[in-house]
């Protein structure tokens, strides 16, 4: 809100200012400012250091701190490391810590440096270094922040192999996990990984290839979108697209153009999300294979969810249950409030919700137009979707020991 913060020398309103870094430290990247025209240097380097910290994670950020300052990090700091990372094991969260740091600073290194060559052309040095700088770490942190101008994004280079190719390996990085790339580098064979890595591996490599099919023979006649380009951009187009919903936000075809069909491929990207412990939104691909094993396994009459030769144990399964019906409630209820505050299609609430919860930022164009009621619940699903709504749930929820006693088991009809 510091006047210095915005080029008009005109500090934000408090919902508006609250709004933008909200959705920069929950990596969402929805705007109700466009931020090259509204935010000088010193504006774009908050949000940039707020969507280094919301990706890094609060836990890893305050643990780096500790350690600069010599301070020995105990057991409940281990602990909370251990729960911010999503971690079955307790040993190594230290070095884990450091290696999470070095490692997002190389990649986020070497993206910035391929970006900022690519741009020079474009902006010359020093903005495309900045440039390069701010977009790595937004892709990165799957943050989905641009400052090209525009709500548009990075329409404009649709068809550039390198700046596309570039920003998706970075938000596919990020996304997956910290956990998966500690098992790569550690295991270096895919047969040696450990489930979760080889789940989450597979599942984005799926998910990838048929949201890049369908968006490329849903939108291929459409001209607000990929109908008047090359082949060769038209699967750059629908690639792109195809990945950042799981949950980058950047924009590389114009969204209001999208077909309904492509908005409902797309708010289900968002919905499903990253891998566990990365900095990817939603319900997680490890909660959508769980949902899909369960009920695969229901159909067949069997009563362990078994998957690549291992059993899953009934915790788990409950976990990815309850993760998604606490999902789905809280995104139902805000939706209907929204219907209520909001005037506009309902594709377009939904979107926005789901787009918000999800921490992806994409939109239809309904973010400026929100109403302060829809700014505030848009805000607050930014902050549920990044904690996690079974977190809040467990924090909100007093702490309820195990019943010394057993009820009577008897059967209810369902189905």
């Amino acid at each position: 809100m510091l006047p210095f913060a915005t080029k008009d020398r005109h500090h934000l309103s408090f919902i508006d200012a609250l709004f933008e870094a909200t959705s920069a430290v929950c990596v969402t990247g929805l705007v109700v400012v466009d931020i090259q025209s509204t935010f000088t240097l010193f504006g774009q380097i908050v949000l940039m250091v707020l969507i280094q910290i919301g990706g890094l994670g609060f836990m890893t950020v305050a643990i780096l701190i500790a350690l600069f300052l010599g301070k020995n990090i105990g057991l409940k700091g281990r602990l909370m490391i251990q729960e911010s990372l999503n971690q079955l094991s307790l040993e190594g969260m230290v070095r884990l810590v450091k290696f999470v740091v070095f490692f997002t600073l190389l990649i986020e290194g070497l993206g910035a440096v391929i970006l900022a060559i690519r741009w020079s052309s474009d902006f010359g040095f020093p903005q495309s270094i900045f440039y390069g700088i701010f977009h790595s770490i937004s892709a990165f942190n799957n943050a989905g922040f641009d400052i090209m101008g525009g709500f548009k994004s990075i329409t404009g280079y649709v068809g550039d192999v390198t700046v596309i190719l570039t920003l998706s390996s970075l938000l596919i990085i990020g996304s997956i996990g910290y956990t998966v790339i500690v098992d790569l580098l550690k295991k270096k064979s895919l047969r040696k990984l450990s489930l979760h890595s080889k789940l989450v591996l597979l599942v984005t490599l799926i998910l990838n290839v048929l949201a890049t099919i369908l968006i490329f023979v849903l939108e291929y006649n459409n001209p607000g979108t990929l109908g008047n380009l090359s082949f060769k951009d038209k699967l750059l187009g629908a690639f792109f697209h195809g990945v950042v919903p799981r949950t980058a936000g950047f924009n590389s075809l114009n969204m209001p153009d999208l077909t309904l069909s492509t908005q409902f491929v797309t708010m289900f990207l968002m919905f499903i999300g990253g891998g566990s412990g990365g900095t990817a939104g939603g319900i997680k691909v490890t909660t959508f294979v769980i949902l899909i094993l369960a009920v695969w396994t229901l159909i067949r009459g069997r009563d362990e969810v078994n998957i690549l030769g291992k059993r899953l144990p009934n915790d788990i399964i409950f976990r990815a249950f309850s993760i998604t019906v606490y999902s789905t409630a809280i995104v139902s209820l805000v939706i209907f409030i929204l219907t209520i505050t909001e005037e506009a299609p309902l594709n377009m609430i939904l979107f926005e919700v789901i787009s918000a919860f999800a921490t992806v930022g994409m939109s239809l164009g309904l973010t400026t137009e929100l109403s302060p009621v829809g700014k505030i619940l848009i805000s607050l699903m930014m902050f549920i979707g990044r904690v996690g709504p079974l977190t809040i749930a467990f924090a909100l929820a007093r702490a309820n020991k195990k019943l010394p006693y057993k009820y009577a088991e008897e059967k209810i009809m369902i189905g």
